[in-house]
């Protein structure tokens, strides 16, 4: 909540510094992960037009580059932010189907979440981020140091095994980004969207500048996001935009 009501928001809020989250930092894992193993495993003989090849590192690849670009643009509009977020969870959520058909197409089921095997994979934790002002190359440095974590898991080429591993990898990025999904919501819920700051700063500004008032509960022009007036025309009350007669935009009572 903003500590003081009489001061509006910033327009443009701080992005959520995905370099250093949990689900950003899981993604690059698995997409890198995922690269390694079809590399590995799926060679002409198995994939000889490519394609399973190409859809399984372009999802794993989704899942990464929309995680940052839903992040980015979490500072101008929430509702593209969560749109982007969840393109990164379905697409995350189509690779782990397609390891999960990997292992049922060769009759080995997936490792149960109770195993001893899976048990050791999920009690591997992430180190927090520590990044100086050097941000990528610092992000690097960390990836690779958490990359290794899970190296011993990769280390026998076994590719039942690995696609185990990548499972369990899934299901944890997919829990950090469902978090952030409501997180972003939240922030949403408590702070409003771009155009309601607009709004509010701009009223803000007018007060200052001892302008004519505007209601506290003044909507939005729906043409430019600048507050609205409360006016009378030949049928009655509407709302008409403050910065009119450059812009026309107009609301029904």
């Amino acid at each position: 909540m903003n500590p003081n009501k009489n001061t509006p928001l910033p327009i443009l809020l701080p992005s959520t510094g995905y370099k250093r989250l949990d689900a950003y930092i899981l993604a690059n894992l698995v997409q890198l992960e995922t690269l390694a193993f079809c590399r590995q495993h799926l060679p002409h003989s198995i994939d000889p037009c490519g394609r399973q090849f190409d859809q399984m590192t372009q999802a794993a690849r989704s899942g990464v580059k929309n995680i940052t670009e839903g992040c980015e643009r979490v500072a101008t509009s929430a509702q593209t932010a969560l749109k982007l977020l969840d393109v990164a969870k379905a697409s995350l959520c189509e690779l782990r189907d397609d390891f999960l058909t990997f292992l049922v197409d060769r009759g080995v089921p997936p490792w149960r979440a109770d195993s001893a095997e899976a048990k050791a994979v999920f009690a591997v934790r992430l180190d927090p981020a520590a990044y100086g002002s050097d941000i990528n190359h610092d992000f690097a440095v960390h990836l690779l140091a958490q990359r290794g974590k899970f190296a011993p898991f990769f280390a026998d080429g076994n590719p039942e095994k690995a696609a185990n591993v990548l499972l369990i990898l899934l299901t944890r990025t997919l829990a950090t980004l469902e978090r952030l999904l409501h997180r972003v919501a939240d922030d949403f819920t408590r702070n409003g969207g771009a155009t309601e700051r607009m709004t509010a700063a701009r009223v803000a500004y007018r007060r200052s500048q001892g302008g004519p008032p505007v209601p506290e509960d003044a909507p939005a022009c729906p043409e430019c996001g600048a507050p609205m007036r409360l006016r009378h025309g030949p049928y009655g009350e509407f709302w008409g935009c403050s910065a009119h007669p450059t812009c026309k935009g107009r609301r029904p009572v």
